[in-house]
């Protein structure tokens, strides 16, 4: 099969390797559709846990099983599938507290083993969920907006009305996606690129540009500000545009060294509270659902569809400036 491989860091390769074969519990994927993401980057530059090496990237993918091995029940060849790619350990403190996602011993497909830019991709049977007849675009976006509904789940409240978002890219939009879904009536999007800014307000977003007098008029009014750039700079702002007793996000990938200021007298007397998400946490089937409650609409996250070996040269340098989510979508 034709397949990806990181076999070292900063070494990308597009290579052949064995088919693989199911053991006891697993299936065979023929993946479908495989989305890129930063932790991609972040596994290839050996900033992402433990290296791995050699090992097939992607975690955001889909597809159709195509063999079962021993053992496994409710998973059956032709099942169409979006793949869970986090494996805890189940024994660690996280994982008896029901946080997988924040397993000591956290691995994942893409990862720590092999995943899904490879023609075909062999994982746990309890690991593939059922689609039914949705696109595999829309499907390889169930782990992405997994990982929304996580950092969604750690801060939305009912009386919540009005979310400021810095950074209109994939996850960006998703979250807003998702926080439409929760009862956020309001939701703005930042962002330096102008590009952006109107393909969020073609969703219905409001758009504010970065450094404008349009941004000056949230200061201290929104009940959610979403940090989603990576950007520390921007992380440190976040409580300027906290409304009191507000909550802020810090859902980007910051630099692991970055540090920030923040004012624990401000946190305190304006009863402020910020929280962080990470990765997902077993959500994939509730993903799916408000998946196919926004329908089409969503394709327009991914803004790059490509073949295999295109997505491997961009493995080896960036996305293509001012994309979206770039998906390989087989044949």
């Amino acid at each position: 099969m034709k397949a990806i491989v990181f076999a070292g860091k900063n070494d990308v390769q597009f290579t052949d390797l064995p088919d693989p074969k199911p053991g006891a519990g697993e299936v065979v994927v023929q993946v479908k559709a495989s989305g890129i993401c930063h932790t991609d980057y972040e596994v290839l530059k050996d900033n992402y846990g433990t290296g791995a090496f050699p090992v097939v990237p992607g975690h955001e993918y889909a597809g159709v099983v195509v063999e079962v091995g021993a053992d496994v029940t409710g998973v059956a060849t032709g099942d169409r599938v979006a793949v869970d790619p986090n494996l805890e350990c189940g024994t660690c403190r996280a994982c008896a507290r029901g946080w997988a996602h924040l397993c000591e011993n956290l691995g994942a497909y893409g990862v720590t083993t092999n995943g899904g830019f490879a023609e075909l991709s062999v994982v746990k049977a309890s690991a593939v969920h059922p689609i039914g007849d949705m696109s595999f675009l829309q499907a390889a976006l169930a782990e992405p907006m997994g990982c929304v509904l996580n950092g969604v789940d750690a801060v939305h409240a009912p009386w919540m009305k009005e979310a400021l978002i810095f950074g209109a890219g994939p996850m960006g939009l998703l979250m807003g996606m998702a926080l439409k879904a929760e009862g956020v009536s309001k939701v703005a999007f930042v962002d330096i690129a102008q590009s952006r800014l109107d393909l969020a307000a073609s969703f219905g977003f409001d758009a504010v540009p970065a450094g404008s007098a349009e941004l000056q008029d949230w200061h201290h009014r929104a009940d959610l500000a979403v940090e989603a750039t990576g950007v520390p700079a921007v992380a440190s702002g976040l409580t300027s545009y906290m409304a009191n007793g507000g909550k802020g996000l810090y859902f980007g990938v910051c630099p692991s060294d970055a540090k920030i200021d923040v004012s624990p007298f401000e946190v305190f007397r304006r009863q402020l509270t910020l929280a962080g998400s990470h990765s997902l946490n077993h959500n994939i089937p509730k993903s799916l659902a408000v998946i196919a409650g926004l329908g089409s609409d969503i394709d327009r996250a991914v803004s790059h569809r490509l073949p295999l070996n295109e997505i491997s040269k961009l493995l080896e340098t960036k996305p293509p400036q001012d994309s979206l989510k770039v998906q390989w979508m087989a044949e």
